[in-house]
């Protein structure tokens, strides 16, 4: 059974930082390149982030580049996303997914990110 289970969210100010983490299980997670999304309130769920299998070329949305890392350790099953310089903006919930064999998207329950005063 598939299972990816995020952590990390919380309120933080405008111009901090938090770690997201998501630890992925019943599949194998070095073989999957692995993404972050997240969903603002009344909009679609938009893409943040992506590191293939073994690291190395990671892919940013423009509106995070440069503020959020994404890494990965394949021996704990974990991804993380870095996040610096938070703004009000990347208020969202945060979705940790990978694309399996035939397509299929696997999603994790999501953790609420709050950048607010």
């Amino acid at each position: 059974q598939v299972q990816l289970v995020e952590s990390g969210g919380g309120l933080v100010q405008p111009g901090g930082s938090l770690r997201l983490s998501c630890v992925g299980s019943g599949f194998i997670f070095r073989a999957a390149t692995m993404n972050w999304y997240r969903q603002a309130p009344g909009k679609e769920r938009e893409f943040a982030a992506s590191i293939p299998p073994a690291g190395g070329s990671t892919k940013y949305a423009d509106s995070v580049k440069g503020r959020f890392t994404i890494s990965r350790d394949n021996v704990r099953n974990t991804v993380s996303l870095q996040m610096n310089s938070l703004k009000p903006e990347d208020t969202a919930v945060y979705y940790c997914n990978f694309v399996g064999y035939g397509g299929q998207g696997y999603w994790g329950q999501g953790t609420q990110v709050t950048v607010s005063s």
